[in-house]
């Protein structure tokens, strides 16, 4: 659901600032957005109810499949217990290893704050979001803060999954596009960054364990595993929590937006 938003967002969006005149994000686009984005969750609601539906009658006909075998006196029988081993089996003796400790990557740009940032209510950015929730018939909180240089927005609301997005593939989006709105026609770079329920920390915490429990694999098979395409924010994630490990290197590979990570034995 939402790549589907993510499509939406960016199909339209792309369509409004590809002119020559660069009109930008206007009431037009926002009202498209938000008309194709309802429709698309009307869609899933339809679907939702009718697999609920589905899964209800198939529960009640394995049910009553289940009872009438039990009318019948049908007997599942056990497999009888495998006699244990009297041989004596030696002990295997492993080498001690001590265990690695991963290395804590430094905090990127994205995620490290700046501690002059002060809380508004005025800004491009900050508007640009607040009228597409509107739109998109969202409860959300939003704020913002913001110093000469930056300006980091944080959601929170019941309604902070839709804004996320599936692997935060929408939240990217709406970045992404935010900061066209902050930049047009600005000489200086003010760089947007825009955090739903925490979300880009808890999936920092899931990329680090994911980056640990892979190379670990990879030590164990001998065998090179690639990842799912990433964007460069969740790709440095994984570099960095791998970049001392003593067993495994990591390299990117293939062309944006499928570039991923691939981790090999050293």
């Amino acid at each position: 659901m939402g790549s589907a938003y993510n499509r939406i967002v960016l199909k339209i969006s792309g369509e409004a600032l590809a002119g020559e005149n660069r009109t930008g994000l206007n009431e037009e686009v926002l009202s498209r957005i938000a008309k194709e984005v309802k429709e698309v969750r009307d869609i899933r609601d339809a679907k939702e109810t009718k697999e609920i539906k589905e899964i209800k009658e198939t529960k009640e006909a394995a049910q009553a499949a289940q009872e009438a075998k039990s009318v019948k006196g049908v007997r599942e029988f056990k497999k009888p217990a495998a006699k244990k081993q009297t041989r004596e089996l030696r002990p295997v003796k492993q080498e001690k290893r001590e265990p690695q400790k991963p290395k804590r990557h430094e905090k990127t740009e994205e995620e490290e704050r700046p501690n002059d940032l002060v809380e508004t209510n005025e800004h491009p950015a900050l508007t640009f979001i607040t009228e597409l929730a509107e739109k998109m018939e969202l409860t959300l909180d939003i704020k913002a803060m913001k110093n000469d240089d930056s300006i980091y927005i944080d959601i929170e609301g019941k309604d902070s999954g839709t804004i996320i997005g599936k692997r935060g593939q929408t939240l990217d989006s709406i970045q992404y596009l935010a900061s066209l709105v902050a930049n047009k026609e600005k000489e200086k770079y003010v760089k947007v960054v825009v955090d739903a329920e925490n979300y880009r920390n808890k999936r920092e915490k899931t990329l680090e364990q994911l980056a640990d429990k892979l190379a670990g694999k990879v030590t164990r098979t001998k065998k090179t595993i690639r990842l799912e395409p990433m964007n460069p924010y969740e790709r440095k994630i994984i570099h960095a929590r791998l970049q001392g490990n003593a067993k495994v290197f990591t390299r990117s590979e293939g062309e944006e937006p499928y570039r991923r990570v691939v981790i090999e034995l050293k």
